[in-house]
């Protein structure tokens, strides 16, 4: 069931905190807050974009090393400082052009929740929240900030059968 509807997905919207990174965030001096974001992670969106699918940010936090991670992968769907991300869905999907079902979310936390209730894919990384793990469709393997990202890139371009083609430009 859930490779029929990764194969739908049109647009994957991720957190970034405990998704995209391990959920640890750095100040150093002079209010300069740093994340690390996985590489790999980083890798599978972009053979998702290369695929013509979207990829957009919900997350509840502002950071300019999202920002700039966003920059470096291309990333323009961004929506950062949301207080209600199930509230937002309409507004996302104005802006891509998709309908709920062509949609898939990537959270790990309760403010999550909303939205992966509304979407056509709910996802959580291996180390979400249970109350995330139980409302999602799917739960990762690997935990947030770990590769999740690049587990879930993969099995979409897998369920659209793309990924075959994609290992042979390298293997």
């Amino acid at each position: 069931m859930i490779p029929s509807k990764l194969k739908r997905i049109k647009l994957l919207l991720l957190d970034v905190d405990g998704v995209l990174t391990d959920g640890r965030i750095t100040y150093a001096s002079g209010n300069i807050e740093t994340k690390s974001f996985n590489v790999k992670d980083g890798l599978g969106i972009r053979l998702l974009q290369s695929a013509g699918i979207e990829i957009g940010i919900v997350t509840g936090r502002t950071s300019e090393a999202l920002l700039h991670r966003c920059a470096d992968l291309g990333i323009t769907m961004i929506y950062d400082g949301v207080k209600d991300k199930g509230e937002l869905l309409p507004a996302i999907l104005s802006a891509s052009g998709c309908q709920a079902q062509e949609v898939a979310f990537v959270g790990d936390d309760l403010p999550d929740i909303p939205l992966l209730k509304k979407v056509g894919v709910g996802i959580a990384v291996a180390d979400a929240h249970d109350l995330v793990k139980k409302t999602a469709d799917m739960v990762t393997l690997q935990k947030g900030g770990h590769g999740a990202v690049r587990e879930i890139c993969e099995q979409i371009l897998q369920s659209k059968n793309l990924w075959a083609n994609i290992v042979k430009t390298w293997a």
